[in-house]
């Protein structure tokens, strides 16, 4: 469990190394988890169990992690309330973006197998 949990930190140091040094505007643990995507593919194995276990751990308190933002999203009510208007269209057209770009995503990828 050690192992693999500090595999998952080295994934998002190497992530946050990279975002900082070129100035990415993709966030690092985010460059990470592809640094750690990439590294499983080119294993050509299926993950170390204890790698399995750790983010199966990790996934099942995920809830959690929603904690903070729940109280950022309070803190600012009145801005919120303020603004709700430009906020929610941003987030049904990102919304919208992201499931269009997702589902042409998938039909190439059926379309090229």
């Amino acid at each position: 469990m050690i192992g693999a949990l500090a595999t998952l930190l080295a994934c998002q140091l190497a992530g946050e190394v990279l975002a900082r040094a070129l100035h990415l505007p993709v966030p690092g643990p985010v460059i990470g988890m592809a640094l750690l995507f990439a590294g499983l593919l080119l294993r050509g194995r299926e993950a170390p169990p204890a790698l399995e276990a750790t983010s199966d751990a990790l996934l099942g308190n995920l809830g959690l992690l929603f904690v903070p933002a729940g109280v950022g999203v309070m803190l600012y009510l009145p801005l919120l309330a303020r603004d709700w208007a430009p906020l929610s269209l941003g987030v049904v057209v990102g919304t919208l973006a992201a499931i269009a770009a997702t589902g042409r995503l998938a039909q190439w990828l059926l379309r090229t197998r």
